[in-house]
């Protein structure tokens, strides 16, 4: 029922009361018992973080949560003890000089949890999570768990980015 008329509105170009039957269309969909399970977690989970694609702050309140946890997480634990520098090493024969450049392993953060959270660490968690939000590597040296946090970052945080883009532009169509 709800699909028969949010056609009839797209069709007749009423584009905000079509997005309103899409939503209880949806919402039905979420509801129904006889849907298997999945597609009703998974219809629960698009509800939850962006109210079907129609809901721009709660994609957008979700972002700023998901960076504000990955910062947490950098800080505590995702970047190194103090920058770990370059070792070059060379040689002198004759007139030739040969370098070699080795980049030492990143060593994890150790003490107190509260001694890591300084504004340095902060400012360097933040650089590393926006340039997440946009698909760019930081190019930084990472522990393992700064490594895999970064990663999922830059999965979820675009897609979160993406739904609010596309809930704005929804908006601003009609």
């Amino acid at each position: 029922m709800y699909r028969q008329l949010r056609k009839s509105f797209e069709d007749a170009k009423n584009e905000p009361d079509a997005a309103d039957f899409y939503y209880g269309e949806m919402d039905m969909r979420r509801h129904d018992g006889d849907r298997p399970r999945s597609e009703r977690a998974l219809l629960t989970l698009y509800w939850a973080v962006s109210g079907y694609g129609l809901r721009a702050s709660r994609a957008l309140g979700w972002l700023v949560a998901a960076m504000a946890a990955t910062v947490l997480i950098m800080m505590l634990w995702g970047i190194p003890e103090p920058a770990p520098l370059t070792v070059t090493t060379g040689h002198l024969t004759g007139q030739n000089i040969s370098l070699a450049t080795e980049n030492p392993t990143p060593v994890n953060p150790s003490g107190p949890l509260p001694s890591r959270l300084t504004s340095q660490r902060w400012e360097k968690s933040l650089r590393i999570v926006v340039n997440s939000v946009v698909f760019r590597a930081s190019g930084q040296n990472l522990t393992t768990t700064g490594t895999y946090t970064e990663m999922a970052s830059r999965l979820t945080e675009p897609a979160l980015l993406g739904l609010a883009v596309l809930a704005v532009r929804g908006r601003v169509k009609r």
